[in-house]
């Protein structure tokens, strides 16, 4: 809850040249008073009243007004108090406490500038009016008053200094503070994007894979239906099973996008090499020819490697069976090479609908199936290599390093 002592601060703040003419004033009426007060007796130190010189309280006016602008012209403040209290000091007697204003120049310049410059201007200010007030002055060197100046102006630097270094400080963690929320924003906002990337490559990966094999025997369906019906049933059968297949990995990707509080969160892992002849024998249902040979048994790779591996060989054979037809021979192979995995999957179709790969550049087609697996081999650290084959075909191979923490991008051959 704002207080009246918070608010009264704010307004000060906001007003800085009225905070320093209430300061200036503040100081008049300290130096006037002590001007009244007379240390040095007759006999001895008493505190007896006496009546100030006109001009030390011209000094002190001036000293104290020239305090008001203190904020904007630091040294041209102090330049100007320490030469009233310079005069004061070598013609007071007895003496009127001008040196006042000069300190609180002196602690403004130590809290407004640098150390070196502190160093300079407090000894300079210290060794001048010490000096002059102990060589010129009309008390002995050895005066009480002549140690207090000296007293007074170090403490001045000394406090100013340490004002100054608490400001920084203080403006340094504060910084440091909104370096490391950007630092956490941006951070949120990347890995967010990344998500979203990722979701959207399984989302193609599912749906082009399933859509496919239900164009296809939906195709087989349509032509068999009156001479083979059993073979339309069977067709038909795939077709049920692929969108069944499709709309649970649907679930299951979509699932990610629920809050941690939503029902029915998505519990069945996400698919890997360990499916993989479950995903060849869609597409032979599908009446693609496809052979996998396959090195890795029993090793285990990073959930990444592992999803990432499954959707490649899903991608390339779904472009399969899109571009070259169910004629087509596909052959799949997972083989493990010291620390990575290389899976090609190459096919002998000259391609049945005219058209170009999906997703592999200019040169061949617009769709997102090429670029899509280029980008997850990429995010691994992995190279990819796409293109037609010697006499006819296609080739997709991908090297996935095991060790994604350690894996460098690779040239490709």
């Amino acid at each position: 809850m704002t207080t009246a002592l918070d608010r009264a601060r704010r307004r000060l703040k906001a007003h800085p040249l009225a905070l320093d003419a209430a300061l200036a004033a503040g100081v008049l009426v300290c130096m006037v008073a002590g001007s009244f007060v007379d240390p040095r007796g007759e006999h001895g130190v008493s505190w007896a009243l006496r009546r100030p010189e006109p001009l030390g309280l011209l000094l002190m006016t001036l000293g104290a007004a020239a305090l008001v602008l203190r904020r904007r012209a630091p040294r041209t403040v102090l330049a100007v108090t320490g030469t009233v209290s310079l005069a004061e000091c070598v013609t007071g007697d007895p003496r009127a406490p001008v040196a006042m204003s000069a300190v609180v120049a002196l602690f403004t310049v130590a809290a407004a500038t640098d150390r070196p410059t502190t160093w300079r201007l407090g000894l300079t200010t210290m060794t001048v009016l010490t000096g002059a007030a102990m060589l010129a002055g009309p008390m002995p060197w050895y005066a009480q008053e002549n140690v207090a100046l000296f007293a007074w102006t170090g403490m001045a630097a000394a406090g100013g200094d340490a004002v100054r270094s608490r400001r920084a400080f203080v403006h340094a963690i504060r910084e440091r503070a909104e370096r490391a929320e950007r630092t956490r924003e941006e951070e949120a906002r990347r890995r967010v994007a990344e998500e979203r990337l990722r979701i959207a490559r399984d989302l193609h990966d599912v749906v082009a894979h399933h859509i496919a094999l239900v164009n296809v025997q939906a195709g087989v369906a349509a032509h068999v239906m009156d001479k083979r019906p059993d073979q339309a049933k069977e067709a038909l059968a795939h077709v049920r099973e692929a969108g069944r297949s499709a709309l649970e990995e649907l679930r299951a990707t979509v699932g990610l996008l629920r809050q941690s509080g939503d029902p029915e969160a998505p519990t069945e892992p996400a698919p890997g090499l360990d499916r993989l002849d479950e995903l060849v024998g869609t597409f032979r249902s599908a009446g693609l020819h496809v052979e996998v040979a396959r090195t890795d048994q029993g090793a285990t790779l990073p959930a990444a490697v592992d999803l990432a591996a499954f959707r490649i060989v899903q991608e390339a054979l779904t472009n399969v069976q899109k571009h070259a037809g169910t004629t087509a021979k596909a052959e799949v192979s997972v083989v493990r090479v010291g620390p990575d995995v290389e899976i090609t999957v190459l096919d002998d179709g000259a391609g049945t609908d005219g058209g170009p790969r999906e997703g592999g550049g200019p040169q061949e087609g617009g769709g997102h199936g090429l670029l899509g697996m280029r980008e997850r081999v990429t995010a691994l650290a992995g190279t990819l290599t796409t293109g037609p084959r010697y006499g006819g075909g296609f080739r997709v191979h991908a090297i996935l390093p095991v060790d994604t923490r350690t894996g460098a991008p690779k040239e490709p051959a």
